[in-house]
């Protein structure tokens, strides 16, 4: 039960967005209180034994940091860290009746060298050089203004300092840019992949979604990397509970808030252990879920589209190219059916309404790079953990059966990686204390009902470009709208991964809702 009855704020939601916003705020000595519906914090950022009987604590659900601001985990005191990966992508295929593949890693004259081998020059290898180059420069100006107020799209625009690349990730579809820069296939794949993750849509999609989508996969750190959290996702959750309750924080799960009501300036938070007020709310959670709670209109229907499998192997599977170690394939991003084409074919075929002959999905092996997720015994042993993300599977495709489909969707795509191993993926599993392959899968429904995921959509929403819309309030005229966290009530913001500049593990909505509220006094 909560111990008052009334506090500066309420935080609905104990995901890691509500954490950083619960751990500034009881810093700057607000009274704080975090009601958690679940009976654990950490929303979707968790480590979880998924498997009975194995001593193995996987990211069930967001699994790698690219987002998170040094500056948050400086600020808080945390004891967390990230480990970069020697491998950014292997992506297999087969030219000429040859297995083959593009390894991206361990150096540029490696890099280059592979490039060579796959494409016949070096053409793509300098295109791609120059692209990512760009894309850099991009990610040091943009990256940290995530942590300021929320600028103008003039102000950005002027920031990034360069027309063509803004026309072209701003103003026109990706797959344009895309075209006009590589000219093999599989590589324009592997560029395009990170416009898709959780996004349904095509490289030439009129919404630009993808582009969004694309620019904060690539402007993470100001380098773009996505790096290993130590201790897996959890350990991350797990030091920003600390972090808050060790500034006097309070946090309450197992309760599910039902209502807000609020007249501007004072609200009454109500939960299904009472009523607590409160001089502002903040919340960690879904735009649907923050109308509903205000007893609004809901917005429009969002939609995931991904399939999500953690996996614990005894060993990992060796690869058709033997050229490859798959210690190296699998410690970056494993991309699969993920060639310009294929990804095209797999959204046109979703989108008519049917799950994809060959499905695209991408791979990690997390425990290669941090094995302290498995136990001593496990690391003797060599097992290893697999990540699977799964791309352009809508929520639609699963409402007649989500079982049903999430069983079909599954085996479907381990059987497209298979056709690049040298043996079965199912003769690696490990199993469970009662004999079950250990291998997990959750659709977007599944990610709907276990963690209230709009549609399974794991950015809330579509992603917003990080600047203030010409929708929005104008900058300035609130406190909360110059941080990009406004809601319709004055004492109420938006804190989770639906703001502005959500989206993705970083901390960032909940950094900025607590600095609005700090400013206001």
């Amino acid at each position: 039960m909560p111990e008052r009855t009334s506090y500066d704020a309420v935080i609905v939601g104990g995901g890691h967005n509500g954490l950083v916003a619960a751990a500034y705020l009881a810093r700057a000595g607000r009274s704080v209180l975090v009601l958690e519906r679940l009976d654990h914090t950490g929303g979707a950022a968790v480590s979880t034994r998924a498997f009975a009987g194995t001593d193995a604590r996987l990211s069930r659900y967001s699994y790698l940091v690219s987002l998170l601001p040094p500056k948050i985990v400086q600020d808080l005191g945390l004891r967390f860290a990230v480990r970069k990966r020697t491998v950014s992508s292997y992506t297999p295929t087969v030219r000429d009746g040859r297995p083959t593949g593009l390894l991206v890693g361990g150096g540029d004259a490696r890099t280059r060298t592979a490039f060579a081998e796959l494409t016949g020059s070096d053409r793509e290898f300098t295109a791609w050089q120059d692209f990512y180059g760009r894309t850099r420069r991009l990610a040091e100006r943009v990256f940290p203004t995530l942590t300021e107020p929320l600028p103008s799209r003039d102000a950005l625009r002027a920031r990034i300092d360069d027309d063509a690349l803004w026309h072209a990730l701003f103003e026109r579809p990706l797959g344009e840019l895309v075209e006009e820069t590589f000219t093999d296939d599989l590589v324009r794949g592997v560029v395009l992949t990170d416009a898709l993750i959780g996004t349904f849509a095509t490289a030439h999609d009129p919404s630009l979604r993808q582009n969004r989508c694309f620019l904060y996969h690539v402007i993470g750190g100001g380098t773009g990397d996505w790096d290993v959290p130590i201790g897996g996702m959890g350990a991350l959750t797990d030091a920003l509970a600390d972090a808050a309750r060790g500034a006097g924080a309070e946090i309450v799960t197992d309760c599910e808030v039902t209502g807000i009501a609020t007249d501007g300036r004072t609200a009454e938070v109500t939960c299904d252990q009472g009523t607590v007020g409160a001089r502002r709310v903040l919340v960690n959670a879904a735009p649907r879920e923050l109308v509903r709670l205000l007893g609004e209109a809901p917005p429009p229907p969002a939609e995931g589209a991904q399939l999500k499998v953690n996996m614990l192997l005894t060993r990992l599977p060796r690869l058709r190219d033997t050229r490859v170690d798959p210690r190296e394939a699998f410690s970056g991003t494993f991309h699969i059916a993920e060639g310009y084409r294929q990804l095209e074919d797999a959204y046109q075929q979703a989108a008519s309404g049917g799950l994809p002959v060959a499905p695209p999905s991408e791979i990690y092996c997390h425990s290669l790079t941090d094995p302290s997720i498995l136990g001593a015994d496990l690391v003797r042993q060599g097992y290893q953990t697999l990540t699977l993300f799964g791309l352009h599977a809508p929520a639609r495709l699963f409402t007649a059966d989500n079982d049903a489909t999430r069983d079909r969707l599954l085996a479907a795509t381990l059987a497209e990686l298979d056709t690049h191993l040298a043996e079965p993926l199912a003769d690696c599993l490990a199993h469970d204390a009662d004999g079950r392959p250990c291998i997990e899968a959750r659709s977007p429904l599944d990610l709907d009902r276990e963690l209230g995921l709009p549609g399974g959509n794991i950015f809330h929403r579509d992603l917003a470009f990080p600047y203030a819309e010409p929708a929005d309030a104008p900058a300035g005229e609130t406190t909360a709208a110059r941080w990009g966290v406004a809601t319709s009530r004055t004492n109420v913001l938006l804190c989770g991964a639906g703001a502005p500049r959500g989206g993705g593990v970083s901390g960032i909505p909940g950094h900025n809702a607590a600095m609005a509220v700090l400013e206001e006094g």
